[in-house]
């Protein structure tokens, strides 16, 4: 059998390697159009920045390491013209030579990836400081034009990963970093009362922020000076980073009538088979699917191409692997913040047809005496099963332990009390006892049920309505007169028993102290004097407070 993968960065040099493990006999053969394969698309930013040394260590595998480790051919600068599935065979173009080829094959496997997008009005070929920041080439070229060029301010087009990690490390590099985001949050992904942290970081390190905004205009003839942007900001640059996201290179599947999906990647099965007989997709250039909602979704990350080209290889040669779905899990560090997220947003949620109830969580990532430091989540359930549907998590340690017991979570079907009843490590350099992950269910639990929960955006909602309200606020006086919300009165916790005899137990009540822990005694003791209708603000005034603070 002769199996022949186009491409070899993550998802087919995971095929090559998974089908010889599995067949010693088969002929593997790999073309790739580049001259460099398997190597880490997100370490390049660290490079850039400084913070990887040498070049070489975002590449640990060559093309001779494939073949003494698994007899395997990897033909670099070939490029693949066409495949033509009915004679199994495909067109084959060497870049050294110059001359084109017919190879033959038995099974094919399509990892072309994905290719960055340019926006309006840029142009890569016109401008010599235009950069993508997606192949090793990509990669080899800008450190050399910063290297050659006395480069002071960079303008990064885009918010996301590639993004807020180019601007992250440039800034630490020392460069004058701004960044235009055509969406009126920075990181599009994430819900927009957790994105507020992520603006904040970036002011915090001196990033300029252009938010709502898109470059409209350019200056300069082969080298771009400044930009323009629709809302008439003039930002001079000696270099730019186009990071407005990919679309699957579906280029050779598309001649060759490979079905695609909704989302415009290969359609695959979960064997990751196309609609072609003997033709399978990995990688970026496949679609893969939710797996709370079962709906085919696109998620261009190595993880994920890594999972897609083990489960080929190893069916195309016999074995039993299944693609069974993704929770959309991702994670950056942003200067001194981790950001990460799983799951469902609540938006996403709601248009997927769940009830999402929703709370905030400020709490210690471990022992606050041992130097613990807050992190901020946000989790969301389905109000009516109790199902966990997600996650999103800010803070500066602890993150990503805590993402990877979400992920687990969703993955295996928990509900929040599940989540509650964990058992969690705990030691004080390490968690509390009551590990955010676990107090995290617990307050969804009771706000699916009888200790309801208002988000600060909810609240807002219902003042402008001029819904009536009685807002109260449990925290000291001193802490009531620096911030509080807009018509709270202050009646603190040890007071509340006699504070509240004259307000109307009848009218829907907010309680809140500062971060939602005491609020949620003081709940407790409204509802029991007979407070029909009592909800707590959902991560307190801190919360509040930055909900207030991002729409500014």
């Amino acid at each position: 059998m002769k199996i022949v993968v186009i491409g070899s960065v993550a998802a087919g040099t995971s095929v090559a390697a998974k089908a010889r493990r599995n067949d010693e006999t088969a002929e593997i053969v790999v073309y790739e159009e580049a001259e460099d394969i398997s190597y880490s698309v997100c370490g390049m930013p660290y490079f850039l920045g400084g913070e990887v040394e040498k070049l070489d260590a975002l590449i640990p595998r060559d093309v001779e390491w494939f073949k003494k480790r698994f007899e395997i051919d990897i033909h670099i600068n070939h490029h693949v013209e066409a495949i033509h599935p009915l004679a199994k065979e495909i067109e084959v173009y060497n870049k050294e030579t110059g001359k084109g080829s017919r190879e033959t094959y038995d099974k094919l496997v399509l990892a072309t990836g994905s290719y960055s997008l340019t926006p309006p009005p840029f142009s890569l070929a016109t401008y010599e400081n235009v950069f993508h920041v997606k192949s090793m080439d990509n990669t080899k070229a800008i450190d050399k034009y910063m290297k050659g060029h006395d480069v002071k301010h960079v303008t990064i087009v885009g918010s996301g990963f590639i993004g807020l990690e180019m601007a992250e490390q440039l800034t630490k590099k020392g460069l004058i970093v701004s960044i235009v985001e055509l969406a009126d949050q920075i990181f599009p992904k994430i819900d927009a009362d957790m994105a507020y942290h992520l603006k904040k970081e970036l002011k915090d390190n001196g990033v300029d922020l252009y938010i709502g905004d898109k470059v409209e205009t350019i200056e300069g003839n082969e080298k771009v000076v400044s930009l323009g942007t629709q809302k008439g900001a003039t930002l001079e640059t000696d270099l730019v980073i186009l990071a407005v996201g990919v679309k699957p290179n579906t280029v050779l599947a598309t001649n060759a009538d490979i079905k695609l999906g909704k989302t415009g990647a290969v359609k695959v099965d979960k064997h990751m088979k196309t609609s072609v007989e003997d033709v399978y997709a990995v990688g970026d250039v496949a679609e893969s699917f939710h797996r709370i909602t079962n709906q085919a979704i696109y998620q261009p990350l190595g993880s994920t191409a890594n999972k897609m080209g083990r489960i080929a290889g190893d069916h195309l040669t016999g074995g039993p692997l299944e693609f069974k779905g993704t929770v959309g899990t991702g994670i950056f560090r942003l200067f001194d913040l981790t950001v990460a997220y799983t799951g469902l947003s609540e938006k996403e949620a709601a248009q997927a047809g769940f009830d999402p109830v929703v709370i905030h969580n400020i709490k210690p990532a471990h022992a606050k005496y041992v130097g613990g430091q807050e992190i901020t989540i946000k989790g969301v359930a389905d109000r009516e099963s109790g199902r966990f549907l997600g996650a999103q998590i800010v803070g500066p340690e602890g993150v990503d332990k805590r993402i990877d017991v979400f992920a687990t979570a969703i993955t295996f079907g928990a509900t929040a009390e599940d989540l509650f009843h964990l058992d969690l490590a705990y030691a004080p350099p390490f968690s509390t006892t009551k590990d955010p992950v676990m107090y995290t269910g617990m307050v969804l639990e009771n706000a699916r049920k009888n200790l309801p929960v208002i988000t600060p955006e909810e609240l807002v909602i219902f003042q402008e309505k001029a819904v009536p309200l009685q807002i109260i606020d449990v925290r000291s006086p001193k802490q009531h007169g620096k911030n509080h919300v807009k018509d709270a009165v202050n009646v603190p916790m040890p007071d509340l028993r006699k504070g509240v005899v004259d307000l109307d137990r009848s009218v829907k009540t907010v309680v809140y102290c500062n971060k939602g822990v005491t609020s949620n005694t003081a709940q407790n003791l409204l509802l029991n004097i007979g407070f029909l209708d009592v909800n707590v603000l959902s991560g307190g005034n801190t919360n509040y407070q930055n909900y207030i603070d991002s729409k500014k």
